[in-house]
């Protein structure tokens, strides 16, 4: 499964370097106000291909449309262009998210950042790895960290209330716009928190594997054990986290 998922994200991955900074990308607003451009539909149709062909009797659930088998115990959950904000824009910070689930858990998370040939991969049990090298959260406290976030659609004011209240909790923070690197940061100890404020588990499966594996702490903002039907969370490299719950609630 691992390698099929690995396989799945580098096709799709080369598919969105196909269109980067592409003038007149052709692209449409969905209903929710985020774009969605033919760069995601293709690279999402290239992953469905490679899973089902490997696992038929697989779910999978696709942030672009793409849906089959429900009721199965195993279900992919599957961005195939997170940070399509950026990558509109020409900001090579957007990635291909693939996470894995059995009964309703993550097993496997691969998210690859193609413009920066940057492949996080995390196995239930097993770690976490960059390019195929074990990685580990910082052991960074507050008072040097720094914390990222991830509004939804109509949580923009509660982020950038944040953001402004961040100083007496961390010392630093960042709006990348990428959820799926953000956590895959925090998971590679180049960051210390990450507060998602209400996104969708396509933008986050992947993610939270990646910061448990890599010896990180992923919570509800009460401090409670999350799964992915709760969609405010933080995530940390556990020496920050009791901060940055007092800045998840502090709006």
């Amino acid at each position: 499964m691992r390698e099929t998922a690995i396989q799945a994200a580098y096709a799709a991955g080369a598919i969105l370097e196909g269109y980067f900074e592409m003038t007149g990308l052709e692209r449409e607003i969905k209903d929710d106000r985020s774009f969605v451009t033919k760069a995601d539909t293709e690279a999402e149709a290239a992953i469905a291909t490679i899973i089902k062909e490997a696992y038929p009797d697989h779910g999978f659930v696709g942030e672009e449309g793409n849906t089959w088998n429900p009721e199965s115990p195993y279900q992919w959950i599957v961005d195939p262009l997170d940070g399509t904000g950026n990558f509109v824009n020409g900001i090579p910070l957007y990635a291909v998210s693939i996470a894995l689930t059995h009964n309703g858990a993550p097993i496997l998370g691969v998210v690859y950042g193609p413009a920066m040939r940057a492949l996080f991969v995390a196995e239930k049990g097993k770690g976490a790895t960059y390019n195929d090298k074990p990685i580990k959260v910082s052991e960074q406290g507050p008072k040097d960290g720094m914390v990222t976030f991830g509004p939804g659609r109509h949580e923009s004011d509660r982020a950038r209330q944040m953001v402004a209240n961040v100083g007496p909790y961390m010392k630093s923070a960042r709006l990348f716009g990428c959820t799926a690197l953000e956590l895959a940061y925090v998971a590679r100890g180049g960051t210390e928190g990450y507060i998602c404020i209400g996104l969708s588990p396509w933008d986050y499966a992947a993610g939270q594997l990646l910061v448990t594996e890599a010896g990180g702490k992923v919570t509800d903002y009460q401090g409670q054990p999350c799964d992915l039907k709760q969609n405010y969370f933080v995530a940390s490299n556990g020496h920050a986290h009791e901060s940055l719950l007092e800045l998840a609630t502090s709006v």
